[in-house]
């Protein structure tokens, strides 16, 4: 959970940055939520990687977890 919260705090970060880089350039609008988004997307792909990958392994064991006690569940709930 600390390095989904972690990834997603700086992806925010990012887009506050760009956000605020655009409007100093002039955009405005829609086009500035627009570029934003689609910069600060661009950026955080190549800039974020070894986050995201930690986050990525960290969702991945929680999945992992869960299938576990699920099949758990499972084969208890058939001996019975």
């Amino acid at each position: 959970m600390r390095a989904t919260v972690y990834y997603n705090s700086l992806r925010l970060l990012l887009f506050v940055v760009v956000f605020a880089l655009m409007y100093i350039a002039g955009a405005r609008s829609l086009l500035l939520f627009g570029l934003a988004f689609g910069v600060s997307g661009v950026v955080s792909y190549f800039l974020l990687a070894p986050q995201r990958a930690a986050m990525a392994g960290e969702v991945s064991a929680r999945v992992r977890g869960f299938r576990r006690r699920l099949e758990a569940g499972t084969r208890a709930e058939d001996q019975d």
